[in-house]
């Protein structure tokens, strides 16, 4: 039987690693690992992949394996061949908002053709690259899916939204204010779009978004 002593011992031994998750806290994260969780959450991301993130958050490759590498032995995401999967424990974190919340920029909008495979389209486009854009991730909800990319240098995000028939590429500006590249880099994204689509039909209508008006023209 063991004394007193005996018990604070042998408790001091048990590794404590996993307590925080268990009490749905982050406190013990490190502000890397809690400024990943935290994009993540903020971009609602459910599949992502490693040099996307790397180019969103300008970090180092040897420090971002080591971070992925945390969050995967916790079963906060999951490797898979195409990349990463963020798995439903992510939600019972208590997570601090991103310090900075950029805003999407609306550049163009467009109606998908109604006879259009919403669901071939954005297998279609998931995972590739188009000129200045590098793939990143995607989101999907109740509200549609987010297919996105950054560029090269990871200073504009691109977002393509797909929801119910409506297609709307946005631009996030991270690091660098360059409404030109983010035209550019649209317009290349919305070809390959367009060649896709060709198949079925013609889009209806493209939106051209100015500082407050929308240009409607045929596409």
């Amino acid at each position: 039987m063991f004394n007193n002593k005996s018990s604070i011992c042998l408790w001091a031994m048990i590794p404590l690693l996993n307590v925080g998750f268990d009490s749905h806290d982050s406190s013990y994260l490190s502000q890397r690992d809690t400024e990943v969780l935290s994009l993540l959450g903020q971009e609602d991301l459910t599949a992502f992949t490693f040099d996307g993130l790397k180019r969103r958050l300008g970090l180092h490759q040897e420090t971002l394996s080591r971070i992925l590498a945390r969050l995967e032995e916790e079963g906060i995401i999951k490797k898979e061949a195409s990349g990463y999967r963020v798995t439903p424990r992510i939600e019972s974190m208590k997570l601090a908002p991103a310090n900075v919340k950029e805003e999407n920029v609306p550049l163009l909008q467009t109606y998908l053709p109604s006879n259009a495979q919403v669901q071939r389209l954005i297998t279609n486009l998931r995972g590739k690259w188009f000129g200045l854009l590098r793939w990143f991730g995607l989101s999907e909800n109740e509200k549609g899916v987010a297919l996105k990319w950054v560029t090269e240098d990871g200073g504009i995000q691109i977002d393509a939204v797909i929801a119910d028939s409506v297609l709307t590429i946005e631009a996030k500006f991270l690091r660098e204010n360059n409404l030109n590249t983010a035209l550019s880099a649209s317009y290349q994204l919305m070809g390959h779009i367009s060649t896709l689509c060709s198949g079925s039909a013609s889009a209806k209508h493209v939106g051209f978004f100015g500082n407050t008006d929308v240009f409607l023209m045929p596409a």
